[in-house]
């Protein structure tokens, strides 16, 4: 692609910071077309928003923005044409901690960029500033992305390049044990293409001593397993939001935000505990989500129904108190013992176990 043809701007976007880091370089590669990378390339990350401490009694402002020196590289590098290279390309990431008075100004040199100068927008930080928003879009800025953070799909593509196949037992096995980290994932089917070479195909012997530490888990797939009646895998599930973290989920995951999760999926139940709504469709308006998830939630209301509502609000109001030093239980057994009783109650109001009675 010409220079005349390629645009000057792009917003790279992923949730997943290290998927995200390598869309990064991978475009960057793509644009340095051979230039000298230390000559050609200015990669600056915005920190956090910073905010000056001054003396309101002597006339500060406490919430003064200070504009750091990366704000002030950034645009001294965007107003500067290349010296000694084609080219310069100028990488901006976590752009949703741009505070709004300079968001403008970079916004300006999306509409109206410097020749030979490229600007790599990179998310995070955030939600990416309504100017700087608005100017890609109405730039036609393109996204560029990976296809998919699914960690199945993002090992099945990595698998593909690599000349690599698993075994069905052992890619869901990799799935099962990375969980949402799928950022992982190309480096694990690289240090596997490195041990056993092109076109292997791959058992659970072979993979597992190169799997590492489980991978974190989302928010839903507690409810779910709780939902299943599936007292194990629930519990587990509990243990890797207590335990794991990750790139895309660096810190702890504090068991009253676990509380505050069960609380929220069981008020969604019982909002849905109401004759008057049948369809998936009324389940979304009720309480939010897709028609999918609503369907689903609609499911595990209908199962428990309204005594079964009652039970499981019981055991939520006791494990609060618990939590709080009711008894002076750890934090991690009132969960456990609280995910287990929610679990069981599920299964007993599974449509099978009803029959059996």
């Amino acid at each position: 692609m010409s220079d005349e043809e390629r645009p000057q701007t792009y917003l790279v976007k992923a949730d997943d910071p290290i998927l995200r880091d390598r869309e990064v370089e991978r475009l960057v590669s793509d644009l340095l077309e051979g230039e000298d990378r230390l000559l050609a390339l200015e990669d600056l990350t915005i920190p956090g928003r910073a905010r000056a401490t001054g003396d309101e009694g002597a006339g500060g402002d406490a919430d003064e923005v200070v504009e750091t020196p990366v704000m002030r590289a950034v645009f001294n590098a965007l107003q500067s044409p290349p010296f000694m290279t084609g080219r310069r390309i100028v990488v901006v990431r976590d752009v949703g901690n741009v505070v709004s008075q300079y968001a403008s100004t970079l916004a300006e040199h999306v509409k109206d960029p410097v020749g030979g100068v490229y600007l790599v927008l990179v998310s995070g930080g955030g939600r990416i500033p309504a100017a700087i928003d608005k100017a890609v879009k109405a730039a036609g800025v393109p996204t560029v992305g990976p296809a998919s953070e699914s960690t199945a799909d993002v090992l099945a593509a990595a698998l593909r390049a690599a000349k690599l196949k698993l075994t069905g037992p052992t890619s869901a096995r990799v799935v099962e044990h990375l969980g949402g980290d799928a950022g992982r994932v190309p480096e694990l089917v690289e240090l596997l293409h490195s041990t056993y070479g092109d076109r292997a195909t791959l058992d659970l012997a072979d993979v597992e001593p190169y799997l590492g530490e489980v991978g974190t888990v989302a928010w839903w797939d507690l409810a779910n397993s709780i939902d299943r009646g599936d007292v194990p895998g629930a519990l587990e599930v509990l243990h890797r939001l207590l335990r794991a973290t990750s790139a895309k989920q660096p810190k702890l995951v504090h068991p009253l935000q676990v509380m505050a999760t069960l609380v929220s999926h069981y008020q969604r139940l019982l909002r849905l505990d109401d004759p008057a709504i049948a369809t998936k469709e009324q389940a979304a308006a009720a309480v939010g989500g897709s028609p999918g998830a609503a369907r689903h939630r609609l499911d595990a209301s209908r199962r428990l129904g309204t005594a079964g509502l009652r039970e499981a609000f019981d055991l939520l109001s006791a494990a609060d108190l618990d939590l709080r030093g009711r008894t002076g239980a750890p934090e991690e057994t009132v969960l456990e013992v609280l995910v287990a009783r929610l679990a069981a109650l599920s299964r007993r109001h599974a449509p099978a176990a009803r029959s059996r009675r």
